[in-house]
């Protein structure tokens, strides 16, 4: 279901609004639900919190999402007590959302889960607070903290609310995530590689095959351990590297291209046990460790 779909879905049923009619140039002047609604000339107070929902609506429609956010926060202010409230704030944090402003839609959305966490919408809730933080991962050169953050919220999601609509897709998104976290890993070693570094390399792409070995990046990060092991002539290490990368990823470009490189060599893909890689091939090959 998209964001648009979950927003209806909040406030039950489509409301339907009519269409805002010129007043001497005031954008702010209109007809909603059948009333006349000019703000700018009469205080906002005057309206009922259920005709400046429809105004929030109004501007929900009309792609002007920054507007129907305010509206929205302006009925929690003027009917704090009401129904109406409970309603607004999370289309609040739905229209924030909407307009990128992630921190406004973060704490809208926390303030529902605070003051209504037993209300069916509060799964939704969570998952806007996930998805301010997931959908500001945009670059893997990016600073990672958004991304742990996003983990933890979609975790939250999956933990909390296993039963709701929002659950499948925040699997799906954390998964997404962790992979993103590995992809920033592998570029931080190809980076050090490149340049020579091979220990600096090899810890990077240790942490791959150690904490994210579920993720796409697994493979390489193998192969690229038999290349910086080769290069600091650590043999038994890049074999050992090799025999997993085979066991595992035999069909992929990565163990044809490790494959190569220890044949080069005179040397073989084989496991060693004296070496931090024994403890990997343990669990992933013999299944010690499941």
């Amino acid at each position: 279901m998209s964001r648009a779909g979950s927003a209806a879905k909040v406030i039950g049923t489509v409301l339907v609004v009519a269409t805002l009619a010129a007043c001497g140039g005031n954008r702010n002047a209109g007809r909603v639900g059948g009333s006349f609604f000019n703000p700018e000339e009469i205080p906002l107070e005057t309206y009922s919190a259920e005709q400046i929902f429809e105004r929030g609506e109004y501007e929900l429609n009309r792609k002007q999402a920054g507007e129907a956010a305010f509206y929205f926060s302006e009925i929690e202010r003027l009917y704090p007590y009401s129904d109406w409230a409970r309603r607004a704030l999370i289309m609040q944090a739905f229209a924030y959302h909407r307009d990128k402003d992630y921190p406004n839609s973060r704490s809208s959305a926390q303030r529902f889960i605070d003051f209504y966490p037993d209300d069916d919408d509060a799964a939704y809730a969570q998952y806007l607070l996930a998805l301010s933080y997931y959908d500001q991962i945009d670059e893997v050169g990016r600073d990672q903290g958004l991304t742990f953050q996003a983990l933890q919220s979609l975790r939250e999601v999956i933990e909390i609310y296993p039963d709701s609509e929002y659950a499948k897709s925040a699997i799906l998104k954390f998964d997404l995530a962790f992979d993103h976290l590995a992809a920033k890993e592998m570029e931080i070693g190809r980076y050090y590689l490149r340049r020579d570094h091979y220990t600096a390399a090899i810890n990077r792409f240790r942490v791959v095959v150690e904490d994210f070995q579920t993720t796409t990046h697994t493979a390489e990060a193998l192969h690229r351990l038999v290349e910086s092991y080769l290069s600091l002539g650590l043999t038994k290490e890049a074999q050992t590297a090799g025999a997993i990368l085979g066991h595992n990823f035999q069909s992929t470009e990565w163990y044809e291209d490790s494959y190569k490189l220890l044949t080069g060599r005179g040397l073989e893909p084989a496991f060693f046990k004296d070496n931090w890689l024994a403890g990997l091939y343990r669990q992933t090959i013999k299944g010690e460790w499941l």
